[in-house]
């Protein structure tokens, strides 16, 4: 496993539409570990592959649960419902936080990292989470949801009080 260097707001690869896997194979399981790694390291709820520089349709996702780590391959939400607004950062705008309105319920359907397909419901945290992280497959950033004039620039001073 390896931490890989997480692309900051301004590449333009955040902006691009992924691919979707073909074949999860052992090169694509590599990938999932290296991204919970990551995502870990810089304490991260959850981690698309185009933030570490691969236009994949991959995503993880750790609420630091009993449930461990989410890891979903091509994920899609086929259904949403209700409506919760939350507080958002990014791993990719550090130190940015705003409020958005996003789905307080959601079930996306994914292969999982052996390539079989399944369904994964979200509520509250979680339905935030997949819908952040799908979005991200498709070039769209929280910055592009936030209710406007609700963006906070945290110093790191702060963070460290």
């Amino acid at each position: 496993m390896a931490i890989r260097n997480i692309i900051e707001s301004g590449d333009e690869i955040l902006r691009k539409k992924s691919r979707p896997v073909e074949v999860v194979d052992d090169k694509i399981r590599q990938l999932l570990d290296d991204m919970v790694e990551t995502m870990h390291q810089y304490n991260g709820v959850g981690l698309a592959a185009p933030q570490v520089g691969i236009l994949k349709r991959i995503i993880v996702i750790d609420l630091y649960d009993d449930h461990g780590p989410i890891k979903l391959v091509n994920p899609e939400i086929i259904k949403q419902k209700g409506e919760q607004e939350v507080e958002e950062g990014c791993l990719s705008f550090p130190n940015q936080f705003a409020k958005m309105i996003r789905p307080a319920e959601v079930v996306v359907k994914a292969l999982n990292e052996e390539g079989k397909a399944i369904k994964v419901t979200g509520k509250g945290l979680l339905a935030q989470a997949l819908a952040h992280e799908i979005d991200h497959l498709d070039g769209i950033l929280f910055v592009d949801k936030m209710i406007p004039g609700t963006l906070e620039v945290v110093k790191e001073e702060e963070n460290k009080k």
